[in-house]
């Protein structure tokens, strides 16, 4: 299951998989938390992810921040190595996806208006050629359980 766990988790989603899984069979979900970049990029969107559009995630949100560790899973833990997605970015590839984001897209229909305006100007302090491409990296978080 990849980046959805968090809206599923539950005694009937579980009695699901335990359901269609055979007794030894994995059950594995990702999600990707917070980009990462260089430290002055971080403070900024974590600012915006936090207190911009923070109050319009919803509560199963936290599961993503939690890297999925101490949610509800009923399987036997199984270790896994540390994944990540990296790509280089411009700064327009970066306010595009942030737009995609739930919480902004309630914002702004909350509010009407695009927080990734004001986002951009506070990020062109950082990013003065907006057309150069930054690293911009996703932290994977990969839970995966034995059903026996």
């Amino acid at each position: 299951m990849a980046q959805a766990l968090h809206w599923f988790c539950g005694d009937p989603f579980y009695a699901e998989v335990r359901r269609v899984l055979k007794p030894g069979g994995v059950f594995a979900a990702w999600t990707y938390t917070l980009l990462r970049g260089e430290p002055a990029l971080n403070s900024i969107v974590e600012d915006f992810y936090r207190n911009t559009v923070g109050p319009w995630w919803p509560p199963e949100r936290r599961w993503v921040d939690l890297a999925y560790r101490d949610m509800p899973f009923p399987f036997a833990d199984i270790a896994t190595p540390d994944f990540e997605i990296r790509l280089e970015w411009t700064l327009e590839d970066l306010l595009a996806y942030l737009r995609t984001w739930s919480a902004t897209q309630r914002y702004m229909k909350e509010k009407g208006s695009d927080p990734c305006i004001e986002l951009g100007e506070r990020l062109l302090a950082i990013w003065p050629r907006p057309n150069d491409g930054k690293s911009i990296i996703w932290p994977v978080a990969l839970r995966c359980g034995r059903f026996e």
